[in-house]
């Protein structure tokens, strides 16, 4: 009896602290909006840095599929919004078209799998650890990400 009061005790214990850990990870997204539907919500946590002023995350969204030895691309719109009352922004990518690529010759052997990117231009924001990157992006779509910084020297502009 002793041993199936503990059994139970220890998984009443560990449901308890799954459903914290669902509960906090949930609370922390509170103020950013479900994803509407057709979309996913991704979310980027960053790690805490010295210096994060020198770091910028670039958003790249796309999918993987079969290609040829062209060069494959997707239309999509980045936006930057704002959680109305939090101030907090999110960016979400809409008008996502079908593949585009150039047309020439390629060999037979040529086709493959590889992530074709959508979006157009580059997505970059700032760096921030101290709160999620919130993305939204149609539910076929994959978010990926790219860190980037700053070398330690600038270069004087030339006046004319």
């Amino acid at each position: 009896m002793k041993k199936t009061q503990s059994s139970l005790a220890a998984l009443a214990l560990g449901l308890s602290l799954s459903a914290c850990a669902t509960t906090s990870a949930d609370d922390a997204l509170k103020p950013w909006p479900r994803a509407a539907e057709g979309y996913s919500r991704h979310v980027i946590e960053l790690p805490k840095l010295t210096d994060e002023s020198t770091r910028k995350v670039e958003l790249i969204a796309g999918k993987t599929m079969e290609v040829d030895c062209n060069h494959h691309r997707m239309g999509g719109q980045w936006q930057e919004k704002t959680v109305e009352g939090w101030g907090y922004s999110y960016y979400e990518l809409d008008r996502v078209g079908p593949p585009v690529s150039t047309m020439m010759a390629c060999p037979d052997d040529s086709r493959k799998q590889a992530f074709v990117q959508a979006g157009g231009e580059p997505m970059l924001v700032r760096y921030n650890s101290q709160l999620p990157l919130v993305i939204y992006a149609p539910s076929d779509i994959e978010v990926r990400y790219r860190i980037w910084s700053a070398g330690p020297d600038s270069l004087p502009a030339q006046q004319r």
